[in-house]
């Protein structure tokens, strides 16, 4: 692989540190992020040139630019440490995110209610239904004793004899 020159990795680093400053402002160009790759792109420089390298013999020496690769993401955690977004997809991942557990705890208070309201009406069916079984059993217990008589219906709007109201 050729060796590049001094001018030119110095222009390199201008280059990249150009596209860092941009990137971390939230410049972002479409589709991309703010990562190694974009600031690779945006320079115009090879992304491998960001990462260590092996030698044949098995030991590593470190990338052209992986210094400045290094620099890029200490500025970038240190920007979101103090609560800045740079990228505004990774802001909207957050949200979203926050707004996908806001609601499956939501749709689970949903459910317990749903399952005591089932259990309610099925307890309230229940009971309507035994007591609708013991009034049939009344009735035909006081059909069949014969001594029981029925009082006379009450006209709507007139009070039954002796009573208070």
């Amino acid at each position: 692989m050729a060796r590049i020159s001094t001018e030119t990795r110095a222009r390199n680093e201008q280059a990249v540190r150009a596209a860092m400053d941009r990137l971390l402002k939230g410049d972002l160009p479409p589709g991309g992020s703010c990562d190694i790759k974009t600031l690779a792109a945006e320079a115009g420089v090879t992304r491998t040139a960001f990462y260590a390298k092996k030698n044949r013999n098995g030991t590593t020496r470190p990338g052209p630019y992986q210094h400045l690769a290094e620099e890029f993401e200490r500025r970038l955690l240190t920007l979101q440490q103090a609560g800045e977004v740079v990228d505004p997809r990774i802001a909207q991942i957050e949200r979203l995110k926050t707004k996908v557990t806001e609601l499956k705890e939501r749709l689970t208070r949903r459910d317990e209610t749903v399952a005591e309201l089932t259990a309610f009406k099925e307890l309230a069916v229940s009971r309507l239904a035994a007591q609708h079984d013991e009034i049939v059993r009344l009735r035909e217990q006081a059909a069949a004793l014969g001594n029981v008589r029925r009082l006379p219906a009450t006209r709507p709007g007139t009070a039954p004899c002796g009573s208070c109201s």
